[in-house]
């Protein structure tokens, strides 16, 4: 009985990866393979940093049972910051973007006070930050687009690390992506080891082992299709290097840290959480001060990629965070969820909107597909709750 629900268990957790894998294949048939193109896999990516980013921090938020509605304004007056200092300051870089990280913070200390030392619910101090961030974005820059800005800014959204073509089946590959793949395959190997040898040690029920076999071999089977295909372009982008360090701190954080575990606690039962000496003004505090962190570096991102900074930008980023987290099985009423699944959340509404567009489907029909996706993942996460109780 233990083993069989262990066994279910798994199946959740991993198979909104299985729902992405279809997403994909389903998009190479209707696109001819145009979306499995090395450009299209790296442009994958660079559009999808930025949600990925906020979907990091939105997921601790959504723990707690609440969400920030304010990220997409806090995107753009972050990167309006950061322009507007280089462009008509001459500011150097490296002050300019701790200048726009700094106002990021501050935004979510802001809010993460109103919410915790004066009660005032996350829905309300949100909201009034989405507006007031909007409103300061357009007054700071004048209703107008600042740019264009240096190289060295513009390379942190859409420049690459460092390559070596190497000469492979008729064209180039970049080899230091291969090596980069290699290294990474070993350590998903390694973790996945690590993680039974805990699990036998300590007696836990464990899954079968075709369902870790399978798991570990899709796992690495989108790793080097991933990693084939930006090595087959211009090989590794910088957002992903920035994107996977900020994805491995926070996964860290949430599942190995004392302050990750009290976050899922809070979500869990306030009451309880509380009680048992948790103090959760605290933990409300940090968890929106993070989520304006993450958002000024959104923000940096986008108006690098951009090679600008706009008074729109950023509009509609807060519904995609908090979108990704719910498509990737966060719970609606918090305690539940992970930093992987926000992640997994992010790129399936990432290779919606790169589908539909590439199959030319209109923006307003995009936007009754992605409702519907959003709504039947959270349908499923109730239904399947309910059948549990």
């Amino acid at each position: 009985m233990e083993k069989k629900k262990t066994v279910n268990l798994n199946l959740k957790q991993y198979g909104m990866v299985f729902a992405l894998l279809m997403i994909f294949i389903i998009f190479y048939v209707l696109t001819g393979g145009t979306n499995a193109t090395p450009m299209n896999m790296n442009n994958l990516i660079m559009q999808n940093s930025y949600v990925v980013i906020l979907a990091t921090g939105m997921l601790l938020c959504v723990l707690t049972g609440n969400v920030d509605l304010g990220v997409g304004s806090y995107v753009a007056l972050c990167g309006a910051v950061a322009a507007k200092l280089i462009v008509e300051q001459g500011m150097g870089i490296p002050v300019a973007f701790l200048a726009a990280i700094l106002v990021g913070t501050a935004f979510g200390a802001f809010n993460g006070f109103f919410i915790a030392y004066l009660n005032i619910p996350p829905f309300v101090v949100t909201l009034a930050g989405m507006l007031i961030g909007r409103g300061l974005t357009y007054t700071f820059l004048e209703n107008k687009t600042v740019g264009p800005l240096p190289d060295a800014f513009v390379k942190v959204g859409a420049g690459f690390f460092l390559t070596k073509k190497v000469e492979f089946g008729g064209g180039t590959i970049d080899l230091i992506t291969i090596l980069i793949a290699i290294a990474a395959s070993v350590l998903v190997i390694f973790a996945e080891l690590k993680k039974i040898r805990t699990q036998q040690k300590y007696g836990f029920a464990m899954a079968p082992a075709w369902q870790t076999g399978v798991k570990l071999a899709v796992t690495l089977l989108i790793l080097w299709f991933v990693f084939f295909k930006i090595a087959s372009y211009n090989g590794i982008p910088i957002i992903l290097i920035i994107m996977g360090v900020i994805v491995g701190i926070y996964h860290f954080l949430a599942s190995k840290t004392v302050a990750g575990r009290q976050v899922y606690a809070l979500g869990g039962n306030e009451k309880a959480a509380r009680l048992s000496g948790i103090n959760t003004k605290k933990v409300y505090f940090w968890v929106y001060t993070n989520m304006g962190f993450l958002a000024a570096i959104a923000g940096i991102v986008l108006a690098a990629r951009n090679a600008s900074a706009t008074p729109k930008a950023g509009d509609g980023f807060e519904l995609d965070a908090i979108a990704a987290c719910y498509i990737g099985g966060a719970a609606a009423s918090g305690g539940i969820g992970t930093i992987v699944g926000a992640v997994i959340g992010a790129f399936v509404m990432g290779i919606l909107n790169n589908g539909m567009f590439l199959i030319g489907l209109s923006t307003d029909l995009q936007k009754v597909v992605k409702g519907l996706v959003l709504l039947g993942a959270v349908t499923f996460d109730v239904l399947s709750g309910k059948k549990k109780n």
